[in-house]
């Protein structure tokens, strides 16, 4: 596993954090999901270096980029974004997104045409019906329930992980992720999350409508899809109809089903197809 390097950058009025893999080719900047962190990225960046540099950033409140108070929307993260691509000396990079990264980058794509240059939606970015959105957030409940609580150890805070359902088979990216994600505290180690910005965040997202910005995207889009659900059958992110809408009104899009991986093993867990999928679309 390849280790990134880690440096800090220029967000809209905060400093905001960097993992950059140094590889040749062109730059892909990723952005993460909802209660994630730039190490989400480790295992399909050790599969991509060797023709490509990725910069992943820890959003506004996650990892160790700044945690204001308030400011936790599509539009603040889309500010940041446009503000570290212009620190970083980015001008039109392959922008990644999954989960609610997807729907940062498709906003961001939509109104900054000039500045990105393809767009890859990772289970994520779709419109999702009240009854899917619920499901989708009774199956990643799991993952809201240990933001605030203190563990003993990192052990015992981990060991609630490795339980999980949709995070099998254990691997050395997760196990890298999490020891990024928590900060040590009297007591013992939490989540660097507050679970404050996250409600925010859920409340902001819930309000927004997706589809609006489909047919504003103009560069070249992948859609990555994973087929499975989480603790369902399912709960899955991205149901058929609403993958099926977004490749029908995003124009010069394609959709890539990865079978067999869940919301989170769709970058978890090293994949060839996804991989050369990804390859594929960038070489063209």
């Amino acid at each position: 596993m390849s280790e990134p390097k880690m440096i800090k950058t220029r967000g809209d009025g905060i400093e905001i954090q960097l993992a950059v893999w140094e590889g040749k080719g062109r730059p892909i900047l990723c952005v993460h999901g909802l209660t994630a962190n730039s190490r989400f990225w480790d295992c399909t960046a050790s599969a991509l270096t060797s023709q490509c540099r990725i910069i992943a950033m820890d959003l506004r409140g996650r990892g160790l980029s700044d945690k204001p108070p308030t400011g936790y929307s599509i539009e603040h993260h889309c500010r940041d974004i446009i503000s570290l691509m212009d620190d970083q000396g980015l001008e039109r990079p392959v922008l990644m997104g999954h989960s609610l990264g997807a729907f940062i980058s498709l906003v961001l794509a939509a109104q900054h045409p000039q500045r990105v240059d393809r767009l890859i939606l990772v289970d994520g970015g779709g419109k999702l019906s009240e009854v899917q959105m619920a499901k989708v957030f009774a199956g990643i409940k799991p993952s809201l329930d240990r933001l605030g609580q203190v563990f003993p150890s990192f052990e015992a805070y981990v060991s609630l992980m490795k339980q999980a359902p949709f995070l099998q088979p254990w691997n050395i990216y997760m196990e890298t992720y999490f020891q990024y994600e928590v900060e040590k505290v009297e007591g013992g180690v939490r989540s660097r999350v507050h679970p404050k910005h996250i409600e925010e965040e859920a409340i902001n997202l819930r309000k927004g409508d997706s589809t609006q910005f489909y047919s504003r995207v103009s560069c070249p889009t992948l859609i990555l899809r994973a087929t499975k659900g989480m603790l369902a059958e399912d709960d899955v992110v991205l149901p058929e109809d609403v993958a099926e809408r977004m490749t029908r009104e995003i124009k010069n899009s394609r959709r890539v089903d990865i079978e067999g991986t869940n919301h989170y093993t769709i970058l978890f867990q090293p994949n060839p197809k996804r991989d050369q999928a990804i390859l594929n679309f960038l070489s063209e």
